[in-house]
């Protein structure tokens, strides 16, 4: 029943949320969220054996074997504790906004969709929700979205997201043909040949490698992010790129192999690994400040993809390696809550100054401390500065690359000085300098509202950093099933 109740709440609230007033919606919408968020808590309190749990099974489609399947591993704790710390989160920095109830509905609806995936144990369910996640987002962002070319740009997003959508669908299609069901547990009782598995992979790889999105398949990202609302980029960048790490970790790793082992696994590396350098140092020249944190949010994407790799080659090439599967799981969440930080402090930042551009600001630390302070903490966190909440999961992946090539970790080392460059820029830029002192004169800190919200993000950053052994456990957890499934 918890499990049903964490899918059907969002979907159930967006439906109530279409027939409220506008200036009640949010306050209902924060509500339930937060409701979503205790039964999280509650079945991770709750959650002490291995293997999955909460799972739920009821007949759907018969003539193809593909049911209403949901379950509740590590893995899929992880990603609700991600979905559902940031939704409420996410609703309540757009309180100031005066946003319509449609608006709240589709992030509600949004919600669904996620959650819907990550409890999935089916592969048509799986796809169905990975689709169902593209029209709230699309919405919200053609709706609310900014610019000339928003349409454009919205169409594009659409497009590239729906197109690489199914190769996916390809390949559930292929492994049911070989299995005759679409169940988590029967897409691994066969054993597909090495030209198979290549195959496989490939149709997976690429729709993962669009939502994340891995170079070179990230031309939509930024321009993206930047039209999109704030709050439509914070579900962008903190939880729905995600999407396609769970997908690899969830699919792509244990049905192929073979395919990981060999050429296939190290061109993916190497992408990866490509895409951290590229993303970075484009972050560097950046003077918008939406765009600067798109491309960082790419960079950090690809070090957790590089990571998944490096472990999966690992053991299957030669000893079995748990630690970049690990630090990948736990980093999905510590990046979630640094990007959604940042996007937060670059809504105020922007609705301050009026322009996007950091050459435009400045000062502005003299006039408001307490968002110099919390902005510093994001920004350290995001830096994985060593008790923060990046630090243990970059460890962990970086670790891993190191174990298989010393020249892939300077590569993708290099993650660790470029982003410390383009961190320290966006906030030295923003937060001191002369500034325009007329400007400034005028400025106050921002209220007690804004400050409790960045101030529950800055304790995220704290506490994960400081006490990171009960997510580590979950971590842990889903690496030994990743990799069990990987050697059945």
């Amino acid at each position: 029943m918890l499990t049903l109740a964490i899918i059907l709440l969002p979907i159930l609230g967006a439906i109530l949320l279409i027939t409220l007033k506008a200036n009640s919606s949010k306050y209902v919408a924060f509500t339930l969220a937060i409701a979503e968020f205790v039964l999280t808590a509650f079945v991770w309190a709750q959650f002490y054996e291995k293997g999955v749990q909460f799972e739920v099974q009821y007949p759907w489609i018969t003539q193809i074997t593909s049911s209403l399947h949901f379950g509740i591993d590590g893995l899929t704790l992880l990603m609700l504790l991600l979905t559902n710390t940031l939704t409420p989160i996410i609703i309540y920095s757009s309180f100031k906004d005066n946003r319509p109830s449609a608006f709240y509905a589709l992030i509600l609806l949004m919600q669904f969709g996620l959650v819907g995936l990550f409890t999935s144990m089916d592969g048509l369910l799986f796809y169905i929700f990975w689709e169902v996640t593209l029209i709230p987002i699309w919405f919200i962002c053609g709706l609310y979205g900014t610019g000339e070319n928003k349409r454009k740009i919205n169409l594009k997003f659409f497009i590239y997201t729906f197109f690489g959508s199914l190769f996916m669908l390809v390949a559930f299609i292929y492994v049911y043909l070989q299995t005759g069901s679409f169940d988590y547990h029967s897409l691994y009782s066969i054993k597909l040949s090495s030209e198979e598995q290549v195959f496989i992979f490939w149709m997976f790889f690429l729709a993962f490698a669009i939502k994340l999105p891995i170079f070179p398949f990230h031309s939509w990202q930024a321009d993206t992010y930047t039209m999109a609302p704030t709050q439509g980029s914070m579900l962008l960048s903190g939880i729905m790129l995600k999407m396609g790490v769970f997908g690899i970790i969830k699919y792509l790793l244990p049905l192929a192999p073979e395919a990981i082992g060999g050429i296939s696994g190290c061109i993916a590396l190497v992408l990866s690994i490509i895409g951290i350098v590229y993303a970075s140092l484009i972050a560097i020249v950046q003077k918008d400040i939406k765009r600067l944190i798109a491309f960082s949010s790419m960079a950090h994407v690809g070090l957790i993809a590089a990571g998944i790799f490096s472990s999966a080659i690992l053991s299957v090439n030669y000893s079995i390696d748990k630690t970049g599967i690990e630090g990948a799981s736990i980093q999905m969440l510590a990046h979630g809550v640094n990007i959604v930080g940042l996007f937060y402090v670059a809504d105020i930042l922007i609705k301050r100054f009026g322009t996007r551009d950091l050459s435009k600001m400045g000062g502005l630390a003299a006039k408001a401390p307490v968002l110099a302070v919390l902005f510093m903490i994001i920004s350290v966190g995001t830096m994985a500065v060593p008790l923060t909440n990046a630090f243990i999961g970059e460890f962990l992946l970086l670790k891993s690359i190191y174990t298989l090539s010393t020249w892939g970790v300077i590569f993708a080392g290099l993650t660790l000085i470029l982003c410390a460059v383009y961190v320290t820029k966006t906030y030295g830029m923003s937060m001191f300098g002369p500034g325009n002192k007329e400007f400034l004169k005028t400025q106050k800190d921002i209220s007690l509202q804004t400050q409790i919200g960045l101030g529950v993000l800055a304790f995220l950053v704290l506490i994960f950093g400081i006490f990171p052994q009960p997510l580590l456990n979950l971590s842990s957890e889903t690496a030994t099933q990743v990799l069990g499934l990987l050697f059945r």
